[in-house]
């Protein structure tokens, strides 16, 4: 078992002496290791540390972030294996997945935004005035333990590229790169105080980082409660928040589709980190007359996602991260049978071979009552709902007929067709005909997914207030 018994504040690694949050892999509910249930002191310590650390970083030229992001970057690289191993064992995705979007995706990110910084507009003329984009301030990030690291640099990067100083208290359930990533920017030139970690409970060290007054911003990825308990926090004192929430995600497969590959697709995001993923493509819609059909493409595709240790390099899908999720996700499968709901594949029995850990099969529901729980509430695990329509109209209602808006996709023959039906989709993406993910793009909801977005330069202006100077 691996003891950190330190947090990251001010620069420094600061001994905690006391309690400690066991973290359990995935694939065998054994304990991992143990970290820090950090105190409200601590949390306030980081903050002023931060708060100190902002007049000098908000004040240091773009070359000097760009520097330290290299530097990032090439520690990034440098340990990727050491990064995707440490995610596979407290998540659960395979280790060869791991590799490419847990470890790979972060470094992906830094460098998109050493490619654009050089060529944004900090500053810019409209008629008389000179427009200056100025860092927010200390930022607090929160986030979850789907995706721990990528969500991490999804904030801290271009917060620090913005100037701003960063707080950050990871998801106890998957900590473990938050610290990598301490130890990564200690062997940078990054100022001390400018990037901070304090791990702990939500309701200690969380509740301190989402109420401090030193704090003028809290970007938040996670559940839409604990988004809803951060932005009544954060009205009071006028703060400014990004959200990214929940997702109840639509494939909608329109008539003159290619059936086959459009039911592939869907069940491979589905399932992808096990169903533990927000933009997720857990509702099918399909023509009725084409259901029974869609049904067993998915049954078929579902049989070639192997589960197994994630560490295995032929492993598929792995577990869940915690006992808690492995419940939460067998609790719906239950519901969706009671619903009658038609169980095509899966169900509550551990896969075989999986006893051990939080496993749970890849479960598929067809002729699903698309206002059914399982059809409106987010499940986060690999549990697929197949809804059948009637007409395109009745697709599109269906598709926005749930408080999420995060993602989506339709499939078509005709790929302007394809982009008509996208369009009418009240959500902050759309996959169309399995077009690839862009990390250049914005990424963010409509309505309970979220309030703001990520990625690229929609991203950095996240944390960027507008001064007008009047010349």
């Amino acid at each position: 078992m691996k003891r950190i018994d330190k947090l990251y504040i001010d620069g420094c690694w600061e001994d905690w002496t006391g309690d400690m949050i066991e973290v359990h892999e995935a694939a065998t509910g054994q304990v991992l290791a143990a970290i820090p249930a950090g105190s409200r002191e601590a949390m306030e310590h980081a903050i002023a540390s931060a708060d100190k650390a902002f007049a000098q970083w908000s004040q240091s030229s773009l070359d000097q972030r760009l520097d330290v992001l290299r530097q990032l970057l090439e520690q990034l690289e440098a340990r990727g294996d050491e990064i995707a191993e440490a995610i596979c064992r407290e998540v659960g995705m395979p280790l060869k997945l791991a590799r490419q979007i847990q470890a790979g995706l972060p470094a992906v990110i830094t460098k998109s935004y050493l490619k654009m910084l050089p060529d944004f507009p900090f500053t810019e003329t409209v008629g008389n005035s000179e427009i200056q984009y100025a860092p927010v301030g200390v930022v607090g990030c929160v986030t979850p333990w789907n995706y721990p690291l990528h969500q991490v640099i999804l904030k801290v990067v271009p917060a620090l590229a913005a100037g701003c100083t960063v707080v950050l208290k990871p998801s106890e359930v998957a900590p473990l790169s938050a610290f990598l990533l301490a130890e990564m920017f200690a062997a940078t030139d990054l100022p001390a105080g400018v990037f901070n970690v304090v791990s702990g409970y939500g309701h200690e060290v969380g509740d301190v980082l989402i109420h401090h007054p030193k704090v003028k911003m809290v970007s938040f990825t996670g559940s839409t409660r604990t988004g809803q308990t951060i932005a009544h926090a954060a009205a009071d004192d006028f703060k400014r928040i990004a959200l990214e929430m929940g997702g109840k995600s639509a494939s909608v497969v329109l008539p003159d589709a290619d059936l086959k590959a459009a039911v592939k697709g869907t069940v491979n995001n589905c399932l992808l980190n096990s169903g533990q993923t927000c933009t997720a493509l857990t509702r099918l819609l399909v023509p009725a007359d084409k259901h029974d059909e869609a049904c067993e493409l998915a049954r078929e595709a579902v049989a070639k996602m192997t589960p197994g240790n994630p560490l295995d390099e032929n492993t598929r899908l792995g577990p869940l991260a915690s006992a808690v999720q492995r419940e939460r996700v067998l609790d719906y499968i239950r519901l969706g049978i009671e619903e009658g709901a038609t169980l095509v594949c899966g169900g509550t029995e551990a896969p075989e071979g999986c006893e051990e850990g939080f496993f749970v099969r890849a479960t598929v529901f067809a002729d699903v009552d698309p206002q059914s729980r399982i059809a409106q509430e987010e499940i986060f695990g690999p549990v697929l709902c197949i809804i059948p329509y009637e007409s395109e109209e009745q697709a599109i209602e269906i598709a926005n007929g749930t408080l999420y808006g995060l993602s989506g996709a339709v499939w078509s023959g005709d790929q302007e067709r394809a982009k008509s039906v996208a369009g009418r989709l009240r959500t902050g993406q759309v996959f169309v005909n399995g077009g690839a993910f862009n990390p250049l793009a914005p990424f963010g909801g409509f309505g309970h997914s979220g309030i703001g977005r990520e990625f690229g330069k929609w991203g950095l202006e996240e944390f960027l207030e507008v001064r007008a100077l009047q010349l």
